[in-house]
């Protein structure tokens, strides 16, 4: 493995942090208006800024030169806290990332349907509604990750992460100009101050509105679940593992915030208040369609990639504990050789139990398809506990910070703030879902 670097480890965050976010990001910009959406937009990057270094801090247990090292987040958590937190800790970690996992399915499937109906609207016009369901897609990318998911380890799939990356690059840069171009059609930027006006929504849509707007900003930054994952491949004389994991945080969140405004602040004065949940699936554009399909496509290639990235981990675990559980089964520690193109050696519990997992996250896929109200969930329910509270509550025990000291109030204040924030935006985001489901049949999206 080459060693880790400032910019190796800047990297990966960019690749973890770039994902099919940014797209929702002009609909949230367009709930809260041109002096809240950046706001917003900036607060959220300083706090995760500020605690990915609290975090940053707590990768050697004890002494910053000598203590002993955590290889992942559980094991940090496990080391400066204790009890309960640590079992809270990982049934959050896991469920956000079963949770990523729908969303990538569905907005997949949405980018794949967007291809052929932008190619439906080119032949037949804009008239036509080009109705199609998005089932057969979630089912096409099941199968692909159902394949992607028999590759053992984290270590394998680096090319896969590389080329997620630059396709993550891609598509945004296509939606950041497509965005400039409807600018200078419509002559002018479209927006207001304050945001969607009341009589486009009611007062009450508006306030739920803006609440899913904080969630799907808050889920457009959160890495925290693998910062630890991501430090540990820095290869720095101690104590500057955590001085060079600051500075990737600090060149990273940078890059991704620059990136956030262009693309949500372009999305909101090319559409203004009609914004779309999803930049390039929304039609806000049509032509040219062939750009759009290949935005769309790359979208596709960069979830392939991004779910495995974040599903390695979860898979690793249950086999793990798997192994300790069932030492002596075949079924479980076996393996069988597999003649194909040369001689597979094929695990019979990890094959059963990936493909269970990615047809078991396709099929709820096919059952939730708001790409919006579940992003905005998703963000809500793991921002709060993995982003701020743990490493909050990590830093205080490591640099033993006193109780009621003037630090100590300023990071539990910090912790509550986003508390409030995390648990509205989970309310907007169901009062979303619930009314999405008064109109949604299952599997006949």
């Amino acid at each position: 493995m080459c060693p880790g670097t400032m910019w190796t480890a800047s990297s990966h965050i960019i690749t973890a942090v770039i994902g099919s976010g940014v797209l929702s990001l002009g609909w949230a910009i367009a709930q809260l208006g041109w002096v809240a959406g950046p706001a917003v937009m900036l607060l959220f990057s300083l706090v995760t800024y500020f605690t990915s270094s609290l975090l940053a801090d707590c990768y050697r247990s004890g002494d910053q030169s000598t203590g002993k090292r955590n290889y992942t987040y559980m094991d940090a958590v496990n080391a400066n806290l204790s009890g309960i937190k640590v079992q809270i800790c990982g049934v959050l970690q896991y469920a956000n990332i079963v949770g990523v996992a729908i969303g990538y399915t569905i907005a997949a499937s949405t980018s794949m349907l967007a291809i052929k109906r932008a190619n439906c609207f080119h032949g037949n016009g804009h008239a036509d509604p080009c109705k199609l369901s998005s089932v057969p897609y979630m089912i096409i990318f099941g199968v692909a990750q159902v394949f992607f998911s028999q590759i053992p380890d984290f270590d394998q799939i680096s090319w896969l992460s590389m080329l997620a990356a630059a396709m993550s690059f891609t598509y945004s840069s296509i939606g950041l100009g497509l965005g400039i171009v409807q600018v200078i059609a419509n002559g002018g930027v479209k927006g207001s101050l304050t945001g969607i006006s009341i009589g486009t929504v009611t007062p009450m849509q508006k306030v739920w509105r803006s609440t899913q707007a904080f969630g799907d900003i808050a889920f457009a930054y959160s890495y925290s679940l693998i910062l630890i994952e991501i430090q540990d491949t820095i290869r720095a004389p101690p104590p500057s593992e955590s001085t060079v994991m600051k500075r990737a945080t600090m060149v990273s969140v940078a890059v991704t915030t620059v990136f956030y405004m262009l693309c949500g602040c372009m999305g909101y004065a090319a559409f203004g208040d009609a914004a779309p949940g999803n930049l390039l699936t929304g039609f806000g554009f049509y032509e040219p369609f062939w750009l759009l399909d290949v935005a769309n496509a790359a979208i596709v290639v960069h979830l392939v990639g991004a779910y495995q990235v974040y599903c390695q981990p979860l898979f690793a675990f249950v086999e793990k504990w798997a192994a300790k559980r069932w030492p002596e089964s075949t079924f479980v520690t076996g393996e069988v050789e597999v003649p194909l193109f040369r001689t597979y050696k094929v695990n019979m519990f990890r094959a059963t139990w990936r493909t269970a997992f990615v047809v078991a996250t396709t099929v709820v896929s096919m059952m939730l398809p708001f790409f919006n109200d579940v992003v905005g969930f998703l963000g809500a329910l793991g921002f709060w506990p993995l982003t701020v509270y743990f490493p909050v509550e990590m830093y205080v025990v490591q640099k033993k910070v006193p109780k009621w000291s003037t630090q100590w109030v300023c990071l539990q204040m910090l912790s509550l703030g986003c508390l409030a924030i995390s648990l509205a935006a989970a309310a907007g985001s169901i009062a979303g879902i619930k009314s999405d489901l008064k109109v949604y049949h299952p599997f006949k999206s």
